[in-house]
């Protein structure tokens, strides 16, 4: 399968008032084509850099970054769902989704609308078009953000932690909601989030990272079977891979503190 993103040798410094930090070292891996891949590792430590080395909001000390066999990142093919939706509650769920469209003034706008109503019909939210983000439950607002992301066709979606701002209960029907619209529009997608579960039941691959200066400590391959992230987690093999992880972040947090 062809890979849609690629790191290679990545390093990343920043300067502070008083010091340089070392926040990325040597981070390789790459991204399938429709793929879910997963970033885990100590609080604070390069997840959410790497993102946003990968939607072009910074740029690499050194090493290179590869988004649909281009060099340079064109920020029209990447997708950013935040822990909030940022929906504007003066407007409407269809002035919410085509938003975007406004600002962009895409040649295809038409077609771009004719796709986004599509989706409202196929994700059981055309009935709330016309009604404010206030009438909606927050896993319904979720739906919404990530339609109004999908309108812009990415090519790659960016999950920063967009889950936990909801309650455990609505965070797993929430989580089947967004894993089965990404897999049925065919995108890849990469989700920074704290939470091992989440990880194991929406992944294809999960990327183990270390503490700062961040690398790849591990990476694996997931084939759980179930149709949803639900189910995945009922599954045998759920628990010896969520036991694997935690021992390897633990290990990490350990490091870190003797340091």
């Amino acid at each position: 399968m062809k890979n849609l993103l690629t790191f290679k040798n990545v390093n990343y410094f920043y300067q502070t008032k008083n010091d340089e930090i070392f926040a990325l070292n040597n981070v390789n891996f790459d991204v399938e084509e429709n793929s879910f891949v997963s970033l885990v590792g100590p609080s604070g430590y390069g997840k959410t850099t790497i993102l946003s080395l990968t939607a072009g909001l910074l740029t690499p000390s050194s090493g290179k970054i590869t988004l649909d066999g281009e060099d340079k990142i064109d920020i029209k093919k990447i997708g950013y769902m935040f822990q909030k939706d940022f929906l504007f509650e003066w407007r409407t769920v269809w002035k919410n989704i085509t938003l975007g469209l406004e600002i962009q003034k895409p040649k295809d706008k038409e077609e771009k609308l004719a796709m986004a109503e599509e989706l409202l019909k196929k994700y059981d939210l055309y009935g709330f078009k016309d009604q404010k983000p206030r009438s909606l439950s927050g896993g319904m607002r979720q739906r919404v953000a990530l339609i109004r992301t999908l309108t812009m066709e990415p090519k790659l979606l960016l999950l920063d932690e967009p889950f936990s701002a909801l309650d455990y209960q609505t965070r797993l029907s929430v989580c089947d909601d967004v894993y089965e619209i990404i897999k049925s529009e065919q995108k890849t997608a990469i989700l920074v989030t704290h939470d091992i579960s989440e990880a194991i039941s929406m992944s294809d691959k999960i990327i183990i990272l270390t503490s700062r200066p961040a690398t790849v400590r591990e990476t694996l391959s997931l084939n759980l079977e179930g149709t949803s992230p639900l189910k995945k987690r009922e599954t045998p093999t759920f628990a010896s891979l969520f036991d694997h992880i935690w021992r390897q972040l633990s290990n990490e947090e350990t490091a870190k503190n003797k340091t």
